[in-house]
């Protein structure tokens, strides 16, 4: 009886199998069928002629010169015939440009190459390289929509700073912080021109603008992302434009506002700073910011990061790959994602010409700012300070400490001013990190 029962069962489940089995199958069968009746619908055979007359609308000439009324921007937008046509080609004419600056003439070709050939994929008609799905739209969504690659950019460039030369003289971040100022006077600037009806800038909008005084492109990119991510494109181009033309925009500016025998001035030797105060120092900072301004905290913390990798000596690996590998495929992604947004329709608007306006007048600023801080510092006892390094102030490590030293040897061959330069230089990078947590807690 118990066998007997056992097979029952067994001829049970064999059945419901079986069963289960042919229904899956045909239901298999039947989708099947229906994807291909579908395609079959959806497919319609074309005489040879209508798929050559078809295969030409699609091509790039005729997208430039007889635009598709129904095509969307990247960010799913209506575009205008003019930017979907001739300012298409106004932008490919402006990249070239950019081309020419960065390797012609040396203009910061590091980023400027990236981003002006990232452009040049953002105003491919069709394409849509820009959009969501488009491989410049993944890396910028990966890591600009985050914040996540000025910070990477920031870890490289604390492991290649030394604070050394501000140590020994900490006076000079005096100059650093004076260079700020042309942040928040151009911040003033651009509100009174919107509430006199200039220009129709947010707050949010002009402070990202105004950031440009600093001369720091991370820091440029980062607060635009966060508060004015339209202007993304517009901002980091100005910024990285006047951190290359640092050497061109600087020089008169320092020598209007000095005297020959002020740039003259000899700076006294420096001092030596031990191993332990260069390990404090990146420490302190942090937690200084943490205490008082914890919206800078990303920046500076990355910052400070990677000089603190570089001054502990231990762990020679991860320095190197700060200084080298991971900031260097950072900067090509950086670039490509910032190029992103140079497409016609977010960069031929009549608020750009305003932005290089007032990017320049920031820039200006700030140069002139430090080097009056330092003119007045010497109005007070103690050893004097050469003001041709107040310049320095602005973010361009080290480009604008090397243009005081420069301008400086201009007029005394033996004044070496390199080494007391770089102490304002990179208070500057603090201060301009500093200054992007204040706007962006105010305005965010």
């Amino acid at each position: 009886m118990k066998n007997i029962v056992i097979k029952l069962l067994a001829s049970m489940m064999l059945f419901a199998f079986a069963f289960s089995t042919n229904a899956v199958a045909s239901e298999h069968e039947q989708s099947s069928l229906k994807a291909s009746a579908h395609q079959e619908e959806t497919y319609q055979p074309k005489p040879f002629g209508e798929m050559i007359v078809g295969f030409l609308k699609d091509t790039g000439v005729v997208a430039f010169v007889n635009p598709d009324p129904n095509e969307l921007s990247s960010t799913g937008e209506k575009m205008s015939d003019f930017h979907k046509g001739w300012g298409r080609i106004i932008m490919i004419l402006i990249v070239f440009l950019l081309f020419y600056l960065g390797i012609a003439k040396g203009f910061e070709p590091l980023l400027l190459l990236p981003i002006a050939f990232g452009g040049l994929l953002a105003n491919i008609p069709i394409a849509n390289i820009a959009g969501p799905h488009g491989f410049l739209g993944v890396i910028y969504n990966m890591g600009l929509a985050n914040e996540m690659f000025p910070i990477i950019i920031f870890m490289g460039v604390g492991a290649m700073t030394d604070f050394g030369p501000l140590l020994s003289n900490p006076k000079t971040a005096l100059l650093g912080g004076a260079a700020q100022f042309g942040i928040f006077g151009t911040l003033v600037g651009a509100v009174a021109l919107a509430h006199y009806g200039f220009v129709d800038f947010t707050l949010q909008q002009a402070s990202a603008i105004s950031i440009i005084g600093g001369a720091d492109g991370p820091t440029s990119i980062f607060i635009a992302t966060k508060l004015a991510p339209e202007l993304l494109g517009a901002i980091a181009v100005a910024s990285y434009s006047y951190m290359a033309m640092v050497p061109i925009i600087q020089p008169p500016i320092m020598r209007a506002l000095t005297t020959e025998k002020e740039r003259k001035i000899k700076m006294t030797t420096l001092r030596h700073v031990s191993r332990l105060e260069k390990l404090v120092f990146p420490i302190l900072v942090l937690m200084l910011a943490i205490l008082v301004l914890p919206e800078s905290t990303p920046l500076i913390g990355a910052f400070m990061f990677g000089n603190f990798l570089k001054e502990s000596g231990v762990v020679e690996r991860l320095n190197d790959t700060l200084q080298n590998s991971l900031i260097n495929i950072t900067t090509i992604f950086l670039g490509l994602g910032v190029g992103s947004k140079l497409a016609a329709d977010q960069f031929l608007v009549p608020n750009t010409m305003f932005i290089m306006v007032l990017g320049i007048i920031a820039f200006s600023v700030g140069t002139a700012a430090g080097v009056l801080m330092a003119k007045f510092m010497n109005l007070f006892p103690g050893h004097k300070i050469n003001p041709l390094i107040g310049s320095a102030g602005v973010s361009a490590v080290p480009m604008a400490a090397r243009v005081s030293n420069k301008v400086g040897m201009e007029y005394d061959r033996t004044n070496m001013l390199l080494m007391h330069a770089m102490g304002p230089n990179v208070a500057g990078v603090i201060g301009s990190a500093v200054a992007a947590g204040v706007l962006i807690s105010l305005f965010q």
